[in-house]
């Protein structure tokens, strides 16, 4: 007679298999303490690492006709003037037009109180006792303070330069030196798995970061014209809130519209509307026409695992996490050839 599973389970809990999961937990947490400890770090070399993937397209088309310090240099040179001025000039003004709605918005919760209270006093009058207070101090925080804590992101970001610098630094010379690390690094795996990691790596990474960078510039833009067409107050500073919002995958979309839309609200329903069915429009065009031919043969997840993957890069390093998560997880599944957990079958 077999035993039962759960009978079989606990006879496999010996001492040596208690003592070897103990010790693997007891390494996972200590990575992790490690990881929390040099985050600063880690997130300079990250970005580093992503903004020399990126440029590594074009320092190779130059290569062809340049020398290899030379095209570097030159393409550094110019990603550094284009992206230096563009974020200075558009920065600039999405936080003086941010300044701007959030004095409106704080005029606009001062001219509903007087409707609120008057609203209050004739429930009360119908001996309907509603206090609106609670709910209207709630809500001014709640939205004050979002829109705040975004508008001091994006002024923290803007000032702190020198981490940006070291970023762009570390940047170029992996691009002038990277690929000896890059070897160096592959050598701690066996020589059958070096070509797949590599392969990998590169189809989920650099696929994943162009794909959403060029997604999100283009709702950003088509947005931001739309604003433009439907004579939209603050339109740039909104279609930076969806463009942004866009790089973040599955959700995003959705989330920066909700907020523009709520946004918006204090300017009139209508308004609201129109810019809510046109954002939908837009994202619709996105999603269907435009994300199968750029993210073609990128990442290639399961919705759920997705969304897993989101969450848990999150939980773990925040911000940076959300956006590492989603070709992490691709690299790890594609390694591994867990076919149940794609989107779809290759």
């Amino acid at each position: 007679m077999s035993l039962p599973p759960t009978k079989k389970v606990f006879e496999r809990l010996d001492n040596s298999n208690l003592i070897r999961y103990l010790l693997l937990f007891a390494l996972g947490w200590a990575i992790v303490q490690v990881l929390a400890y040099f985050q600063t770090v880690i997130a300079i070399f990250t970005l580093a690492a992503i903004l020399a993937f990126l440029l590594n397209y074009p320092v190779q088309w130059l290569h062809r006709f340049l020398p290899h310090g030379v095209a570097v240099g030159l393409v550094f040179f110019l990603s550094f003037v284009i992206l230096g001025g563009f974020s200075i000039t558009i920065g600039l003004a999405i936080v003086s037009q941010g300044q701007q709605l959030l004095s409106q918005s704080t005029e606009f919760f001062n001219s509903v109180i007087p409707l609120v209270e008057r609203l209050e006093q004739i429930l009360n009058n119908w001996n309907i006792q509603v206090n609106f207070g609670a709910i209207e101090e709630q809500v001014r925080n709640q939205v004050l303070s979002g829109i705040g804590v975004g508008l001091t992101t994006l002024q923290t970001w803007l000032s702190n330069l020198i981490d940006l610098i070291l970023i762009a630094v570390v940047a170029f010379f992996m691009l002038l030196d990277g690929e000896r690390l890059w070897t160096f690094f592959l050598k701690s795996f066996p020589s059958s798995f070096q070509g797949k990691l590599t392969e990998s790596i590169q189809r989920n990474f650099l696929g994943f970061f162009w794909g959403r960078l060029i997604l999100s510039v283009f709702f950003g833009v088509s947005t931001f014209i739309v604003f433009l067409i439907l004579q939209v107050p603050y339109a740039l500073v909104l279609a930076a809130i969806a463009g942004v919002f866009d790089l973040i995958p599955g959700i995003g979309a959705t989330l920066g519209i909700g907020l523009v839309a709520l946004i918006i609200l204090p300017q009139g329903i209508w308004l609201s509307l129109k810019v809510l069915v046109s954002c939908i429009l837009l994202q619709q065009v996105e999603e269907n026409l435009l994300m199968p031919r750029i993210m073609q043969g990128s990442v290639n997840l399961n919705p759920v695992v997705m969304f897993f993957a989101l969450l848990v890069g999150a939980r773990v390093a925040g911000l940076l996490g959300i956006f590492l998560a989603i070709p992490v997880a691709g690299v790890i599944i594609g390694l591994w050839e867990v076919d149940e957990m794609k989107g779809e079958r290759e």
